[in-house]
């Protein structure tokens, strides 16, 4: 049990902040689209990354630095596009068409939060190598660990995605959508900007 809430509150810890993944998480549950799909898959691939990294993943990364290097420039580049996409939205004076944005491909969808997910070198440095290590100090229970971060996971990420799904009837006005798609951009240029200069060590 000690290893288990551990690994909850750790690895809650490390996904509250509002990065690039959980403000797509949290725009897909007001539009209503693809909640389900978007909640299950972050939260897998959380699950994923936090057995590979206690399964030695991290000490293979640590070792090879130049692929976090490649996945960088690969995340800042996706988190530009996306970041003018959302400029673009906000600045065009045409209102949120709700329903058309539900039409969008399943498979879209799904390709986007693959690539936020695993194009950003931070969650190689959280969630693998620094839960990881973590992890490990707590030898034979450390899958306890596993078990408590991945739940972690899925709270959070169910939370967020249906909470937001719950108040979009309180948020259909074009200007919320505006300010919604500006703070995005904000963030998404935020985030490039500092894996663009980070120092990984």
């Amino acid at each position: 049990m000690v290893a288990l809430i551990a690994g909850f509150f750790s690895g809650l810890s490390l996904i509250v902040a509002i990065g690039a993944q959980n403000a797509f998480v949290i725009r897909q549950g007001l539009l209503r689209s693809h909640v389900a799909l978007v909640v299950t898959v972050c939260s897998l691939a959380d699950a994923f990354l936090i057995i590979l990294g206690i399964g030695g993943l991290g000490k293979i990364i640590q070792s090879q630095p130049q692929a976090l290097e490649f996945i960088r420039w690969f995340g800042v580049a996706y988190l530009i596009w996306f970041g003018v996409k959302s400029v673009r939205a906000a600045l065009s004076p045409q209102s949120l068409d709700v329903q058309g944005e539900n039409e969008k491909s399943a498979w879209k969808v799904l390709l986007t939060v693959l690539t936020f997910t695993f194009l950003n070198p931070h969650v190689y440095l959280d969630t693998v190598i620094l839960l990881g290590s973590i992890a490990n100090q707590f030898s034979d229970h450390r899958w306890f660990f596993a078990l408590g971060a991945s739940l972690a996971s899925v709270v959070w990420f169910t939370s967020i995605g249906y909470g937001a799904r719950a108040a979009s009837h309180l948020m259909s006005r074009p200007i919320f959508w505006k300010i919604l798609d500006s703070v995005i951009a904000a963030i998404m240029f935020t985030i490039a900007l500092t894996l663009a200069l980070y120092k990984f060590t």
